[in-house]
């Protein structure tokens, strides 16, 4: 999302909120309905939260297998 989309007050507010792991990723000129099927930047965002969530994903597998 682009950081002055009119939504972008939501996303800030949620980061504020959410617990660790956590990443606030902009995508400049997105707007928050080009990220479901901007074709320009669906691939971006895909591309964000598939290495988010690999990288966190195994954490959480490690942290578990560990406790």
């Amino acid at each position: 999302m682009s950081t002055d989309a009119d939504t972008a007050h939501f996303s800030r507010e949620a980061i504020e909120k959410a617990r660790e792991p956590k990443e606030l990723f902009w995508i400049n000129g997105a707007s928050h309905d080009d990220l479901y099927d901007g074709e320009k930047y669906v691939p971006i965002a895909i591309a964000k939260l598939t290495e988010f969530f690999r990288e966190h994903s195994s954490e959480s597998r490690q942290s578990r297998a560990t406790a």
